[in-house]
């Protein structure tokens, strides 16, 4: 127990400083100073004002008034319509809206929000496709070359690429097609040579003999008889005439 005691006499002794300090708040006596804070605060201000909005998607207006009259404001919506909402808020029971219409100036307000962030993408359109341009400043104009270009250089690096793949599946093809037809060419000199070698064996249809014909006595006979009907005249001389008797005996030996 003496030990804590000892600590925390420490912590409340007015001797010990933490950080900067505590200063006393009133008003700055020194006009220099009275601005220079007046800039510090009132950034920071800000800074908090538009962090609150983004990162708790709250509905955010500050308004400031230097001592000389100067308007600072910041609203992550319009100043207006936050004031408006602020009354409505802030009015009796009496004239306090529904939840219902409420929440239709909550859908409002973002409907709001995006036909404006619509209209931006419209205008981004237009000028990627070289249209409304008189609004562009020259910086903006180097912006949207540098974009184009970029754009540009993707598109063409993507259509190479399909069209070097194209080539190759082309080429792969043909080298398919080549080995076909050669393929066929050597199926078809096989089939040549075979049937070259099957013409000239023995036995083959070149070499095939005539049907002998059966030997008939009466065809034998009935050419004879055609034979010695023709004119003795045209025999010629100095040959031996035999009866048909002797001829029919010789040709039968």
């Amino acid at each position: 127990m003496s030990y804590l005691n000892q600590s925390m006499e420490v912590l409340d002794s007015p001797q010990r400083k933490i950080g900067r300090g505590k200063i006393e708040i009133k008003r700055i006596e020194n006009t220099t100073n009275r601005q220079v804070t007046f800039c510090k605060r009132r950034n920071g201000l800000l800074k908090k004002a538009y962090e609150l909005s983004v990162l708790c998607d709250a509905e955010v207006a500050l308004i400031v008034f230097s001592t000389r009259g100067r308007l600072y404001e910041y609203s992550n919506n319009s100043v207006k319509g936050t004031i408006e909402r602020y009354k409505k808020a802030c009015s009796g029971p009496s004239n306090t809206g529904s939840v219902s219409e409420l929440n239709a100036q909550f859908y409002q307000q973002e409907a709001a929000k995006l036909r404006v962030q619509i209209g931006n993408l419209q205008n981004s359109n237009r000028h990627m496709r070289g249209e409304s341009l008189c609004s562009l400043s020259m910086r903006d104009l180097k912006n949207l070359e540098g974009r184009l270009e970029r754009g540009i250089s993707r598109i063409r690096s993507k259509k190479n690429e399909l069209l070097f793949a194209e080539i190759e599946l082309m080429q792969k093809r043909e080298i398919d097609l080549h080995n076909n037809n050669q393929y066929l060419r050597a199926k078809i000199a096989e089939n040549e040579r075979a049937q070259q070698q099957m013409s000239l064996m023995p036995g083959g249809p070149e070499y095939e003999l005539m049907p002998s014909q059966s030997f008939d006595a009466r065809n034998y006979l009935q050419m004879n008889g055609i034979q010695q009907q023709q004119p003795q005249q045209q025999q010629p001389p100095n040959h031996h005439h035999y009866s048909r008797h002797d001829q029919t005996a010789l040709q039968l030996v």
